[in-house]
């Protein structure tokens, strides 16, 4: 069996094997579940940190800069990259050779990007899983880098042990944007290109907003940084590392675990369940005479899911 093969090889933490598999997995090729399933018992491990943040505050620079410390202190590291999606080819608009390319011959390193392909939430669909087959390689820590998209990018706080968000100064109304998203999943926050005008106003902006406030009982530190001089990308590293210390001794790792495994599974359902119903629809002709009777008015799209449902025996989700 060809996927058993590569299972073993990226067991074996074979390179180019942890790409096809990556590729497998993200197409949806055949004997990708049978992979999944067998390199499953070997995930876990890892550090998941997600880093996100609204486009142009320096997500990739600060992954980048990162990534130098873990590889100076002996970790090795996964980058899965989140890319704005092409409307053309459905692929990234930008490739993971553009990103970080000076650790692209380091062999501790493995960088990856993943097009979001129109999902909200700042993720791509393959990312749990792309996650698990980074773990089974056996990397140490891997880092998830989001679209960018703004304060819908909260999907990273169901996957990442410690989220990473990012802003700047200068961007109008980004402190509002956070209060309303991103402000409530973040672990740690960053003031990226903090030598600009107004940046220890952004720093001073953001404690107050958490002062009297724990994320599961861990207080959120606020780092001004530079990140292209490497200015406060130490404290930034230390601070990753303090609170998965503080996620392990007081239990919290446990949950977060818990919750990324519940978001997965019910992702898989759903995916599932919608192109179950929907591609028997579609080869029995009932799809389109819905679409038609809905485009007439004389079915509105809530009956049209009610008679999906009936037909393929999926009660639940029937009106009373």
């Amino acid at each position: 069996m060809i996927w058993a093969d590569l299972a073993e090889r990226v067991l074996g933490k074979d390179r180019r094997a942890l790409a096809r598999a990556i590729s497998w997995v993200e197409d949806g090729q055949e004997g990708c579940l049978d992979l999944l399933r067998a390199l499953y018992p070997h995930t876990g491990k890892a550090h998941i940190v997600g880093v996100t943040g609204s486009p142009g505050v320096g997500k990739s620079t600060m992954v980048d800069a990162l990534a130098v410390l873990y590889r100076a202190a002996g970790s090795t590291l996964g980058i899965i990259a989140v890319d704005p999606t092409s409307p053309l080819t459905g692929g990234a608009l930008l490739g993971d050779r553009i990103r970080m390319n000076r650790h692209g011959t380091d062999p501790g390193v493995f960088i990856r990007s993943l097009a979001s392909r129109g999902r909200l939430g700042g993720l791509s669909r393959a990312t749990g899983d792309v996650i698990s087959l980074m773990e089974a390689f056996g990397l140490d820590v891997i880092v998830v880098e989001t679209v960018g998209s703004g304060q819908a990018e909260v999907d990273i706080m169901r996957y990442a042990h410690t989220v990473v968000v990012i802003t700047a100064p200068g961007l109008g109304d980004e402190i509002q944007v956070l209060k309303a998203g991103t402000m409530e999943i973040g672990d740690i926050f960053v003031v990226n290109k903090a030598d600009r005008a107004g940046a220890d106003r952004t720093v001073n902006e953001i404690r107050s907003l958490w002062k009297g406030h724990t994320q599961d009982g861990w207080v959120p530190p606020v780092y001004p940084v530079v990140a292209r001089d490497g200015q406060g990308v130490q404290e930034v590293y230390q601070g990753v590392l303090d609170h998965r210390r503080y996620l392990v001794e007081e239990g919290g790792l446990a949950a977060r675990v818990t919750r990324g495994l519940e978001t997965q599974v019910r992702e898989i359902l759903e995916e599932t369940v919608v192109d179950y119903m929907l591609g028997k629809a579609r080869e029995q002709g009932l799809l389109q005479e819905l679409l038609e009777e809905v485009a007439g008015r004389r079915l509105d799209p809530h009956g049209a899911v009610a008679r999906l449902c009936d037909r393929y025996g999926w009660q639940r989700l029937k009106p009373d």
